[in-house]
């Protein structure tokens, strides 16, 4: 099957792509898309992967859906488009990276493209989503497709920071080889549980200090 997305991870998800369970996915993805309003737009389904090539990742930021709102949602997890108003979570977000690294200039905006063009995948357990419909497109395929795409990182990259926020992204844990790769997990940034563990987890310098060790280049988050 020929899916629109960045070569090198055509290269290495081309495997996913021949299977009967992607080709259903793809199918029913599409339906949707002509019977319904569906989020991101179709072209920025695969962004996650378009802005953060596969040789150049070194961190994941795993989410579990798009937001459902009318233009928020532009392919990367917890990011919204540059005009939309920051999310709750991606507030917080912003606010344990202010107290974990003092001196952080303020985010400009909502959308971290500019995470993901320094090595950043973030990436969504389910890549598309109805208007208002929260967990529309949940076990139709996309979570077994991102599994094998965590999978295929941590059995072909090395020195990785897999960032797991809240109970459904720490389960991810056990497709990743703890001995290649450093895993951290925290309480999700949403305003119902970030005073349970996210704030003070501080994974920004953690995930900095990590790529350091292995001679890699920070994230200037």
């Amino acid at each position: 099957m020929n899916v629109k997305i960045e070569e090198s991870w055509r290269k290495v998800l081309q495997p996913e792509f021949e299977k009967s369970y992607f080709q259903h996915l793809i199918a029913f993805v599409r339906g949707e898309y002509a019977t319904a309003t569906v989020y991101p737009p179709g072209p920025l389904i695969f962004h996650a992967f378009d802005a953060c090539p596969f040789e150049a990742l070194k961190v994941v930021i795993l989410g579990q859906d798009p937001y459902h709102g009318k233009g928020q949602a532009h392919g990367l997890s917890f990011s919204v488009a540059e005009d939309k108003r920051t999310p709750p979570s991606l507030q917080n977000i912003f606010k344990e990276l202010q107290d974990d690294l003092p001196g952080t200039p303020p985010a400009p905006n909502g959308n971290l493209d500019r995470w993901a063009q320094q090595g950043v995948l973030l990436l969504n357990a389910t890549l598309t989503v109805r208007a208002a419909e929260p967990g529309s497109h949940q076990k139709k395929g996309w979570e077994q497709f991102t599994d094998a795409v965590i999978q295929t990182i941590s059995e072909q990259k090395q020195n990785v920071v897999f960032i797991l926020w809240g109970a459904y992204a720490q389960k991810k844990a056990e497709l990743i080889d703890e001995r290649k790769h450093l895993i951290l997990k925290a309480a999700h940034p949403s305003p119902y549980a970030a005073d349970r563990g996210f704030f003070g987890s501080r994974p920004f310098s953690k995930t900095n200090a990590y790529l350091q060790e292995h001679s890699l280049k920070p994230i200037v988050w």
